[in-house]
Parts: C-alpha cells; sequence; structure tokens
C-alpha cells in the first residue's frame, strides 16, 4: 500500500504580515546575522537564548549592527504582531500599557517582553525578501523610486509587491534554504568559516523554529501540521535523516527532504484567485463589472488561511460583515470611485493601487498596507497601518503602534478615528485591540525620501467631520470607541452649534409659507450642487437598494 505523502508550503502570514515593505538594512546579512546567532548562545539565560529578550536585542541592534533604536523596536514589535496571542493577551497588555504614565514606565514594560530567538534569526533573514538587486535595478525590473501613475486599469506594473505574491515566498525559501537552515546550526556544528560539514547535525528543537516559515499536511487529509511535526513522523524518518539516538536531524538529508516535498501554498492569493468562490454582498449596486474579480476560499480554508481578492471594482458601493469574512487575509487591488464596507474582524488587509476609493473596514488584528494609491480614504482599527508610494490619501484610524511612512509618498493626512457601527467594540475584544495605546497622531517615517520634505499632516479640527456608516445592524456599540480627541470634540460642538442656531434663525424669521417653499427649495438646489460638486451624490445614490432580483445576499 502506497504511503501517504508529505506536502508543505511557505506560511503566507509569515511574508504578508511579517515582512516590512522595505529594503532591509545592510547588516540584516547572513554574515552579521550568523555572528547574532553565536552571541547570543553566548548569552545563555542573560536574555539571549531561547529567549532573546527587548534589552539583548536592543543591545545587539544599536550597539553591533548601528540600527536606530526606534528601527530596533519597529522589527521587535514587528515580529511580536505576528505570534499567536490571545485577544486577552493582547487586551491585558494594552491595560498595562494604559497604566503607564511616561516613557519610562512604557520602557520598563517592554523590557519584560521575549521571543524565540532562532524564530527571530529566521525573521530577520527574510526581510531580504525586499532586498533591492543592483543587478535587476540596472536591467530595469526593479527600481527604489515612486511607481509609475498609470489610469489604465490593466496594466501590469513592473514591479508586483512581493509581499503578497505567494510563488515568490517559495521560491525565496528554496533559493534561501541552505542559509536559513544554518542559522538554526549549533556554531559547533559549522567549520571555523561558517559552513557546514558533511555530518553537521541539526537539533528537533531548532527545527521546531521552522514552523515560523514551514507548515504543511499529510496527503489528503486537511488537517495542518508544524513542519517539525511532520519532519517527525515516523514513516518519513528516514528521509528527513532524523537519528533516534542522538535525537537530532542529519542538516543536509533534512534540507534534500524539504526541497523535495515544498510546494505552493494551497491556501494563498494565487490559488484563491484561479480556483476559490465569488463572494455573496449584503449591498452591491449597479456598476462597471465586466472586468472586476472577488474571489475567496473563506468557505473551505481552515482558520488563519482565508485569503479574499477584490480586483478591478470600479463604481461600486460593496458592503458585507459575514463570518466568513472573520480571521481573512484581504487583499484589495486595482479599485476605483467605489465605496467598501468590510465590517467583520479581519487578519490583515493590503490595498494597492486603488484611486478615490474610500474603505470603511472592521478592526484588522495585524496589519492594514496601503501601496501605489491616490486619493483613497481608511477608516480603520488595526494594530498596524503602513503606507508606501501613495499621495492624497487620507487616514481616519485608531492603531495601537506608530504608522509606518515608507518611501514614495506624498500628501498623506491622518485623522482620529471617527465613525462606528453596533458590533464594533464586540469585534475589537474579538481581536485584542483597545482604545488605548492610541498613536494616530504620530507616524514614523522610514523611507529614505522622507527627510526632505513633510510628506503627511495631521488633519486641521475645523476640517473634521464623523463619518456615519450607513447600514442597519444589530449589536450594543451606540458611539466612537474612545471618543474624540479634544480639539476635534470640540470642533463638532462648535458646528452643531452653529446648526442649532440657525435653524433658530429660520424659525424666528417669519416666513410666510410660500417664502418656506421658496427658502426650502434655494437650500435642497445648493445642497445637491455641493453633491454633485463634491462626488458626495454618487455615494448616495450607490446605497438605493436594487431591485430584490438582482441584490446578492451575504
Amino acid at each position: 500500500m502506497e504511503q501517504p505523502h508529505v506536502r508543505l508550503w511557505v506560511k503566507y502570514e509569515t511574508f504578508v504580515v511579517g515582512v516590512l515593505q522595505i529594503p532591509p538594512p545592510s547588516k540584516f546579512s547572513m554574515h552579521y546575522l550568523r555572528k547574532m546567532a553565536t552571541y547570543v548562545r553566548t548569552k545563555g539565560g542573560d536574555g539571549g537564548y531561547p529567549r532573546l529578550s527587548w534589552p539583548m536585542w536592543r543591545h545587539i541592534a544599536c550597539g553591533k549592527l548601528q540600527l536606530a533604536e526606534n528601527l530596533a523596536w519597529l522589527y521587535f514589535e514587528t515580529f511580536d504582531i505576528l505570534l499567536e496571542r490571545t485577544a486577552e493577551e493582547r487586551l491585558q497588555w494594552a491595560e498595562a500599557v494604559s497604566h503607564c504614565r511616561s516613557e519610562e514606565e512604557i520602557d520598563k514594560l517592554k523590557n519584560k517582553l521575549s521571543v524565540d530567538t532562532l524564530q527571530f534569526l529566521l525573521f530577520l533573514y527574510v526581510q531580504q525578501l525586499n532586498k533591492v538587486s543592483l543587478r535587476t535595478s540596472l536591467i530595469g525590473e526593479e527600481w527604489p523610486s515612486p511607481r509609475s501613475r498609470s489610469p489604465d486599469l490593466d496594466v501590469k506594473s513592473n514591479s508586483q509587491s512581493k509581499n503578497m505574491d505567494d510563488h515568490n515566498h517559495l521560491a525565496f525559501v528554496l533559493s534561501h534554504l541552505s542559509e536559513l537552515l544554518e542559522l538554526l546550526l549549533d556554531p559547533e556544528q559549522l567549520t571555523i568559516s561558517a559552513h557546514t560539514t558533511h555530518d553537521s547535525m541539526i537539533s528537533a528543537e531548532a527545527v521546531r523554529a521552522l514552523n515560523f516559515l514551514i507548515e504543511g499536511s499529510i496527503g489528503r487529509n486537511e488537517a495542518i501540521y508544524p513542519v517539525h511535526e511532520l519532519a517527525l513522523w515516523q514513516p518519513i524518518l528516514g528521509a528527513t535523516g532524523y537519528s533516534k539516538l542522538s535525537k537530532m536531524f542529519h542538516f543536509h538529508k533534512l534540507e534534500a527532504w524539504l526541497r523535495s516535498v515544498l510546494r505552493p501554498n494551497p491556501f494563498g492569493t494565487a490559488v484563491c484567485f484561479q480556483k476559490g468562490k465569488k463572494l455573496a454582498w449584503a449591498q452591491q449596486v449597479e456598476g462597471t463589472t465586466k472586468r472586476a474579480k472577488i474571489a475567496c476560499n473563506t468557505y473551505t480554508a481552515p482558520k488563519g488561511h482565508k485569503v479574499v481578492i477584490m480586483t478591478q471594482v470600479y463604481k461600486q458601493t460593496l458592503a458585507k460583515s459575514s463570518e466568513q469574512l472573520v480571521g481573512a487575509h484581504v487583499k484589495i487591488h486595482r479599485c476605483n470611485d467605489c465605496f467598501i464596507y468590510l465590517l467583520s474582524p479581519l487578519r490583515s488587509v493590503s490595498i494597492e493601487k486603488c484611486r478615490n476609493t474610500t474603505f470603511v473596514l472592521g478592526p484588522v488584528q495585524t496589519t492594514i498596507h496601503i501601496h501605489g494609491c491616490d486619493d483613497v480614504k481608511v477608516i480603520a482599527i488595526c494594530r498596524r497601518l503602513s503606507v508606501s508610494s501613495s499621495s492624497s490619501c487620507t487616514f481616519y484610524c485608531l492603531t495601537t503602534t506608530r504608522p509606518l511612512i515608507m518611501s514614495g509618498n506624498s500628501s498623506l493626512t491622518f485623522a482620529p478615528y471617527h465613525t462606528y457601527y453596533p458590533l464594533l467594540e464586540d469585534h475589537m475584544a474579538r481581536t485584542g485591540i483597545a482604545t488605548i495605546p492610541n498613536y494616530w497622531n504620530k507616524p514614523i517615517c522610514i523611507g529614505v525620501d522622507n527627510n526632505e520634505i513633510p510628506v503627511y499632516r495631521l488633519l486641521p479640527p475645523r476640517d473634521f467631520y464623523v463619518f456615519v456608516i450607513p447600514f442597519e445592524m444589530e449589536g450594543d456599540t451606540v458611539e466612537i470607541p474612545g471618543g474624540l480627541p479634544p480639539p476635534y470634540e470640540k470642533a463638532i460642538k462648535h458646528r452643531e452649534q452653529k446648526i442649532q442656531n440657525w435653524q433658530k434663525t429660520v424659525k424666528e424669521a417669519g416666513l410666510s409659507r410660500e417664502h418656506r417653499k421658496l427658502f426650502q427649495n434655494l437650500v435642497e438646489k445648493e445642497f445637491c450642487e455641493w453633491l454633485d460638486k463634491t462626488g458626495h451624490r454618487q455615494q448616495l445614490d450607490s446605497l438605493i437598494p436594487v431591485p430584490s432580483s438582482k441584490q446578492t445576499t451575504s
């Protein structure tokens, strides 16, 4: 009887969420990571190995790799976002931070944090995914400059996002597998020149660190296992090079086995786009849909592997709140002149090459990344928001980490989160996001071109308005979580007072019925002209329900 085969794939989330979309520091090379791997082992219980503490990483990053402390924390924090923590654990951390009254107290709290050393080394290594190649830049395939702004939806970009391309994830791991495994070796298993020998062995505990990168399944079994469990599966121990006597793997046999069974991710964007089902919408109106494609694997994918793709949606209003969206990775690509509402707790969101579109999102457990967009509005609560190669975009956000402004941006605006829907606080609790800390107004610029001229501003309170989500839902949330910052709250109350004063003036004017009707027509005419001028008419018209025969349900 034929033995069921093992199939492995590279974890989608590790690259989508874990790899920052900037070229890595030059000292994240294999040469320096080998030195770090050796150094942390000598420190052992002093916060180096097997758990790497924040103070030890800060010491290595700032003292030996010459990173600025805020950049060192950025990488440590990004890795922490990837970790599987419960919502309760995340909320406990948020509560602890909210009790801190100074930066010094927050630093003391950070000093208690630690991560798996070997997994963190792998995390630092895979940042090379976005390393700019001199060779490819010279032949025109890759260049770290702002994108060309073509209005043509069908023109393919010369530089697709490496982070979202799961075929690229696999190619990267296969190309660098030897070095990735070498980082897991005890220094005694390497030669003086830091290379493996024919007899190099890697411990079972070290192989466990590969769970950060790789997972898989057996035969047609739908269960997903971490790679270290599959490597220890009894029927294939000979192929993986595991010795029960030493409880270690033969390095070269393990590498050969991994290469032989690594395959494309069955839950990645490529497979979802080819085989995924069409997602049903609670609200969808007529628009230009010939080129649009909305696909998902959420009906069949296990927890943590849901993917939703929306591409080339044009002049549409789409809305959905559904268990099918919960915990999904969402990729939105080339959507123009749309209003898109995804009112469920999401895992991650990527918005690429969209124009003149408003996105209203449920709480995002990890990251929202905006790339190559013009004139978009993003209204969201998330753990991390980052933006690159975008212009004239506005972000109304509540974010528990500082927003990241990368290269190629201009005219960005940040404002406080300004809306709610009935299930919002319940969704926040499910994602482990609290209202404090909230760093919406403290972006950090990490792009190489952000030192010349300011690329962002904070929205002036006089230009601030609250946003009303125009759908009825059941739930307990009746106000904006955490409220508004005092200057914005004051601006809203001042505007409300002006409206009340105007209504009082009209009421006391003593207009006749004929004059009231004339005045009402004049106001309506001015209002309609304002709707046309601002483009809000499209949004209002798109909310008119379509005939029941055409409307989809969630």
